[in-house]
């Protein structure tokens, strides 16, 4: 069993109280975690300019050769956990048996995250369109046509309430410190491990490590951490995004409701797109906000709703090192059991079917864990309480709609793959202000493009742009 503390400013600190983060089918502890406290977030939080000011006095492009570096010893090092050590396999095993994941995906995970530190100066680049980055450090400067600019810096930290489902959200915050700006990261109760090998790659990269700090524990550390930081985000449900709708201080991220509509023009050859749909649905278990929760289409629904249930209504739950093992099972006691009574409920509404029925129970109870086996439901209405449904393992709703009422009845949505070459619904697509990322043709709702800004570009998010002007000579 690996003792892992809290991190103050890089600083480790032993906590009197702790969590145990336990194996979700053996129940045996893998780690105890210093629990934080929100006395000790608000302390903290004074010394919070330092954290920029160390990563100010590194040019950002020698920081993101650390973070090539980083990624390179987060993938494949030996790093210190704690007070032990963890190896790669031991790092995905671990974060396997804590968050129910399947291993193949941790380790995909892990050269996600890779690609992306290593690939961090085109994605920075891309977001900032094309800016001298050396202005995000002074502040100001001249942008290629000759014109001075000012990004004036919001918050010195960015302070992260990750949550314990999905390793692959840990995305979001990697370009932070080559910004430089310090990290406040509270990590999910079952999955500390991505956090805690993170801050130890930056380290031995060359991080100042007085520019991070990991606080474990309970609810109030997340809502001190709100409080503290001037900038923050959130990973919850759509309680959580209409709690936080309209703070500046908060980005929340929620449910993605990501969606793939079939345009009339295409819906006839739906066969074509059936295993773009099905992988849309149950890659990374169904986990992500990018998985897609509704196939929308004005006719043969029905048909793309066996199509699909045919395709992954069969799978069935596997020990979690097994490499064909595509399902991650629910851990928090009575989960499962909720989601299973919500969607038994929405089921007696007329006009939707559980069309994956017939391969099996949908819940599948063990002793530590349950299991929900994919779920392919069709609606005949846009109207149904079904059609509007997401949950966190490979579900979703075949929805009946008439193209020209799609875009009034699908709701938010954060990723939409329209297979449409209709140039009138493209311009309205383009145009729906409701949806977040757009794909336009056959692609499926899980393909990132890391060059694009994921719910919002984070550099708007911790920069604003103001007017500047100077006369005579400046030193800053």
């Amino acid at each position: 069993m690996i003792n892992i503390p809290v991190l103050r400013w890089g600083e480790p600190y032993k906590s009197l109280e702790t969590d145990k983060v336990i194996h979700f089918i053996t129940g045996e502890v893998l780690a105890e975690v210093g629990r934080a406290n929100a006395a000790m977030v608000e302390r903290d939080m004074r010394f919070a300019q330092r954290a920029r000011d160390v990563l100010r006095e590194i040019p950002i492009a020698d920081l993101l050769q650390m973070m090539k570096k980083a990624g390179e010893l987060y993938a494949k090092a030996e790093l210190p956990l704690g007070d032990g050590t963890q190896t790669p396999d031991q790092f995905a095993r671990m974060q396997s048996a804590t968050t129910g994941l399947p291993e193949h995906m941790c380790k995909f995970n892990m050269e996600k995250n890779n690609f992306v530190l290593g690939n961090m100066d085109k994605i920075l680049d891309s977001l900032t369109r094309g800016l001298d980055l050396n202005i995000l450090s002074r502040g100001h400067g001249v942008e290629a046509r000759g014109v001075p600019v000012s990004y004036q810096c919001q918050s010195p930290v960015l302070g992260m309430v990750l949550p314990s489902n999905s390793p692959g959200v840990h995305t979001l915050w990697l370009p932070i410190i080559p910004m430089q700006v310090g990290l406040v990261l509270k990590p999910g109760p079952q999955e500390p491990w991505t956090p805690y090998r993170m801050f130890n790659a930056f380290v031995q990269a060359g991080v100042p490590k007085q520019a991070m700090c990991i606080y474990p524990g309970l609810g109030d550390i997340g809502a001190a951490v709100l409080k503290e930081c001037p900038r923050s985000l959130i990973f919850g449900g759509t309680a959580v995004v209409e709690q936080y709708k309209g703070n500046p201080k908060v980005q929340a991220h929620g449910p993605g409701f990501s969606k793939i509509l079939l345009g009339d023009d295409k819906v006839d050859q739906w066969e074509k797109y059936v295993d773009i749909m099905a992988d849309s649905i149950y890659i990374n278990s169904g986990r992500g906000c990018i998985n897609c929760s509704g196939i929308w289409a004005s006719r043969h629904t029905e048909k793309i709703a066996e199509a699909i249930a045919a395709k992954i209504g069969p799978i069935k739950p596997l020990p979690p090192e097994d490499p064909n093992s595509a399902l991650a099972p629910f851990t928090v006691p009575k989960q499962a059991d909720g989601v299973n009574n919500d969607i038994e409920a929405a089921l007696k509404e007329a006009g939707v079917t559980d069309v994956t029925a017939k391969y099996g129970n949908r819940l599948d109870k063990r002793e530590r864990c349950d299991y929900m086996r994919p779920t392919i439901m069709h609606s005949d209405s846009p109207d149904t309480a079904m059609a509007k449904k997401e949950y966190m393992f490979p579900f979703a709703t075949v929805v009946k709609c008439p193209q020209e009422k799609m875009l009034e009845k699908i709701g938010p949505t954060l990723v939409c793959s329209a297979i449409t070459e209709d140039k009138k619904f493209q311009r309205a697509l383009i145009d729906a202000t409701h949806i977040d990322r757009l794909n336009l043709g056959a692609m499926p709702t899980i393909k990132l493009n890391w060059l694009q800004p994921h719910e919002g570009s984070i550099v708007d998010f911790l920069f604003r742009a103001r007017a500047f002007q100077f006369e005579g000579p400046l030193n800053s």
